[in-house]
């Protein structure tokens, strides 16, 4: 039976292999099917045209930390009785257990999606193929209708349809074409952003570009052949034609996930908000995309989650009280221009919570896309990766 068992080898289970490492643990093992690493923040700005798709993979024998064991297979179930991680090929034991497989993209829940996307006009920053193309879509626009639209439920990475939507209107606006193009942002929330602060400020980005935005609404159909989706929203359904359309597929747990004990009702990992332990097998903990807790799903929350995990785990397998406690603390870069950016950092009680000195933490910067584009994926592979921050 192996120590600490990592499902998932994302920056979830990497950063968290990594800080048990620090801490001395020599029999963690990391459970990972890939070969390849992904900075998947990255994948906004190759939509955007701001960054290239390369620089968001790295071989993942190179971030594994040292002295990791890596099973090259893939979960497929979890028997939390007897202590054992199901794998396509065999199975492997644990004494403790870190469940992070991430989510997965459910692209035929969205009729006509996966058939549409990465043709004609219909892509998605969901993947780095996709965000390529979708560059492309948006570079060879001169004039039409443009929809970008949030599915409702929880997703990953929840500004990134804002993001593209913002970083679109700029390119055609610097080309000159952007009072030719009929842009749409299909939300289906009450409001733009679920942190009024935030949401006053990019209510301001959507008007400065003109764009349309449809609240309490939803793409519910893409009739490609028509170049055109469905919009439900608070009148019923009505279409709304495309020449280019962002769309993002709804997302839940992984199958096998969603099937096991270790599930909640929403198919979620079922672990406490605040201790990220499982509420029913005390030797699981979970952190990242696949956990129930009501927290933004972003990399800044797997930042602030991975050393809550840690410390509990090993206080757990001491047999101590568990000493950390993670507030919910998500961050958002959201691109508000090809230039500019706004930081919505905020955790459990909704409000705004800037962890950057002296700045005014609900404002547009020009400095802070630097920010997004250099500085936090340098922190991320060098710093991140290694449990460092």
């Amino acid at each position: 039976m192996d120590g600490i068992v990592v499902i998932g080898g994302g920056s979830a289970g990497i950063t968290v292999a990594a800080r048990l490492r620090r801490a001395g643990r020599r029999d963690v093992t990391v459970v990972e099917p890939s070969d390849v690493h992904h900075y998947q923040p990255l994948w906004t700005l190759v939509g955007g045209g701001r960054a290239p798709l390369p620089a968001s993979a790295r071989p993942m024998r190179s971030v594994l930390p040292r002295g990791v064991r890596w099973v090259r297979s893939a979960a497929v179930g979890v028997d939390p009785l007897t202590r054992r991680v199901l794998l396509r090929e065999g199975e492997i034991g644990y004494r403790h257990l870190v469940v992070c497989p991430g989510v997965r993209l459910d692209w035929h829940r969205l009729d006509g999606l996966a058939d549409a996307v990465g043709h004609d006009g219909v892509s998605s920053n969901y993947t780095g193929p996709h965000a390529v193309e979708m560059w492309r879509f948006i570079r060879e626009a001169r004039t039409g209708s443009a929809v970008f639209a949030m599915p409702s439920g929880p997703i990953k990475c929840g500004g990134a349809p804002q993001k593209i939507a913002y970083l679109a209107a700029d390119h055609w606006r610097e080309r000159g074409v952007l009072g030719r193009m009929d842009v749409h942002l299909v939300l289906p929330g009450p409001a733009v952003f679920a942190v009024p602060e935030y949401a006053e400020v990019l209510e301001g980005v959507a008007r400065r570009y003109g764009i349309h935005v449809h609240l309490g609404s939803e793409v519910v159909r893409v009739r490609p052949s028509a170049r055109e989706v469905v919009v439900r929203g608070p009148d019923g359904d009505r279409p709304l034609p495309y020449d280019v359309a962002h769309l993002v597929p709804p997302q839940s747990a992984p199958d096998w996930l969603k099937t096991s004990p270790l599930a909640a009702p929403s198919g979620y990992l079922d672990v406490d908000p605040r201790t990220l332990r499982h509420v029913r097998y005390p030797d699981v903990f979970g952190l990242g995309d696949c956990a129930g807790t009501p927290n933004s799903k972003t990399g800044a929350a797997v930042r602030a989650q991975a050393p809550v995990v840690v410390a509990n785990l090993l206080a757990a397998a001491e047999g101590r009280d568990l000493p950390a406690s993670y507030d919910g603390y998500s961050s958002c870069p959201i691109t508000t221009g090809r230039r500019t950016l706004l930081l919505a950092e905020f955790d459990y009680s909704g409000r705004p919570r800037s962890t950057v000195p002296f700045l005014d933490p609900v404002r547009e910067r020009t400095d802070h896309n630097v920010v997004k584009r250099r500085v936090l994926p340098f922190l991320y592979w060098n710093l991140m990766l290694r449990g460092l921050v």
